[in-house]
C-alpha cells in the first residue's frame, strides 16, 4: 500500500515531538527551518523541496 503525506505535516509533527520531549538541538533547528520553508512557501522553498526530494530518491535507491 502506497500513500503520500505532506512534507509540511511530517516536519510539523517532528518539530512538535521534539519540542514536547525537550530534544531540540541542532537537528531540531534543521527540522524547524525545513518546516518553515515548506509552510511559508517562500521563493527558496522550491529549491529546498527539490533538494529534499533528491535526497529521498537517493536514499530509496541505496538498498
Amino acid at each position: 500500500m502506497l500513500f503520500t503525506v505532506s512534507a509540511a505535516l511530517l516536519f510539523g509533527v517532528a518539530l512538535a515531538l521534539m519540542l514536547r520531549f525537550g530534544a531540540v538541538s541542532y537537528s531540531g533547528a534543521i527540522v524547524a527551518a525545513l518546516f518553515g520553508f515548506y509552510l511559508a512557501s517562500t521563493g527558496i522553498a522550491p529549491s529546498v523541496n527539490h533538494a529534499i526530494t533528491a535526497l529521498f530518491h537517493s536514499l530509496a535507491h541505496l538498498r
